[in-house]
C-alpha cells in the first residue's frame, strides 16, 4: 500500500489526529503501539503514555513514515531492513556526492581554507568568497555550513521557533559481539521511560558490524542518539542505555563473564570495549543573504536534510528540476552480444 492510498482511506479529519488515537481504535495492543510509533513511525517523545509528550506525530506522518519504511524493505537482496549504511560510514556520502557533482560540471577546491566572506554592503549580499591563497571566487549565491557564526548577519542562524531539537545527545560503543545473536547490523529502540522514569525521549542504537568497514573484525560498532534539551539529561540516558546492553571490561583487560558455560554465553550482554558519550548542539538551516542547510540531527534518515535541500534549490533555480533522472544513452553500433 503506498501513501496515497492509505490516505485515501482514512478522513481528514483522522489524518490529522494524533497517530496513537488512529492506532488505539485500529485494536493494537500497547506493546504493539510502542513498536509501531517508535520502531517504525520513529516518533521521538511520548506518544502513549499516562503524561504524553505535547509534541504527537499526527496520523498523517505515521502513515507516511510507515508508507516509506514498508517501501524500503527488501530494495535490495542481501539487506533484510528497511535501513541500509554506506560502506566506510557516512563520510563516504560527501565523496560520492563530489563525483556525482564533478561529471555535471562542479569544482571542488581542496586544502584551501576560506579567509573571508565578501559582501556587497549597498544591496546586503554575500558575493563570494576570499580564500587563504588571497583569490576572491565571486557567485550570485553563496551556501556554507551552518555551524559557522556570521557577526555581520542581522538575523541569528538559530531560530527559536524551530521545530528541531536544539541538541542530540550522542554515544558511540565499541563491543566484543553482537547485541543480537546472529546478527550482524541491528537497530534497537528504547521508547521513552523504557530505561528510566526520567526519559523524555526515544534512544536510538545503530549496531554495526566490520562488513561495513567501520571497525575491526571480530568487533562492532553501535551510535546511540538522543533529542534533548538538557544536555546532562541527554548523557544520562545514553548511558543508560549503554549499561542496559553492555558489561564493562575487566580492569585487567580479559572479558567477563569467562567462568560461564558454553550453554549460557548467548544471553551474556556482550563487553564494551570503548565508548565515548557527548552532546552536540543543532544548528538550523538559514535563508536570506546567506543560505545553509541544516545539520545532521538524531533522526536516522537524512529526510529533514533532502526536503531542506530540495527548498533550497526550488529556491534559487526555480525552474529546475531537482536531480532529473536520465535513462542510459543508448548506441545503435552496440551490437546484441556486447549489450547483453
Amino acid at each position: 500500500m503506498v501513501e496515497g492510498d492509505a490516505a485515501a482511506m482514512i478522513s481528514k479529519e483522522h489524518l490529522d489526529r494524533p497517530f496513537v488515537e488512529f492506532l488505539t481504535q485500529q485494536g493494537l495492543s500497547p506493546k504493539m503501539r510502542a513498536v509501531v510509533l517508535y520502531a517504525i513511525a520513529m516518533a521521538d517523545y511520548d506518544q502513549d503514555g499516562p503524561d504524553p509528550s505535547d509534541k504527537l506525530i499526527t496520523t498523517r506522518e505515521g502513515i507516511q513514515t510507515i508508507a516509506l519504511y514498508s517501501a524500503s524493505i527488501g530494495r535490495f537482496a542481501n539487506a533484510e531492513g528497511a535501513f541500509i549504511y554506506p560502506m566506510y560510514g557516512h563520510g563516504e556520502l560527501p565523496q560520492a556526492f563530489c563525483r556525482c557533482a564533478a561529471v555535471k560540471g562542479a569544482l571542488y577546491v581542496l586544502r584551501m581554507p576560506v579567509a573571508a566572506l565578501l559582501l556587497d554592503e549597498e544591496k546586503k549580499h554575500f558575493v563570494g568568497a576570499r580564500l587563504a591563497s588571497g583569490q576572491d571566487i565571486l557567485c550570485k549565491q553563496l551556501i556554507i555550513d551552518p555551524s559557522y557564526k556570521i557577526p555581520t548577519l542581522d538575523a541569528p542562524f538559530d531560530d527559536p521557533g524551530s521545530k528541531f531539537p536544539r541538541k542530540v545527545a550522542r554515544g558511540i560503543c565499541i563491543f566484543s559481539k553482537s547485541v543480537k545473536q546472529g546478527s550482524s547490523n541491528v537497530l534497537v529502540v528504547f521508547p521513552p521511560k523504557s530505561l528510566e522514569e526520567e526519559q523524555v525521549a526515544a534512544v536510538r542504537l545503530l549496531q554495526l558490524s566490520s562488513n561495513l568497514a567501520v571497525c575491526p573484525p571480530g568487533t562492532f560498532m553501535a551510535y546511540l542518539s538522543t533529542p534533548c534539551t538538557d544536555a546532562s539529561a541527554g548523557k544520562q540516558s545514553i548511558r543508560k542505555a549503554i549499561d542496559a546492553l553492555f558489561s564493562p571490561q575487566d580492569s585487567d583487560g580479559l572479558e567477563g563473564h569467562l567462568e560461564t558455560t558454553s550453554e549460557s554465553t548467548d544471553h551474556v550482554k556482550p563487553t564494551l570495549i570503548w565508548s565515548c558519550v557527548y552532546v552536540q548542539e543543532i544548528t538550523q538551516e538559514t535563508s536570506g543573504p546567506l543560505l545553509s542547510c541544516p545539520m545532521p540531527d538524531e533522526n536516522l534518515d537524512y529526510r529533514n536534510i533532502l526536503e531542506s535541500t530540495k527548498k533550497l534549490f526550488a529556491g534559487i533555480y526555480p525552474d529546475e528540476e531537482f536531480l532529473p533522472k536520465k535513462s542510459a544513452p543508448v548506441y545503435a553500433d552496440d551490437d546484441s552480444d556486447s549489450a547483453e
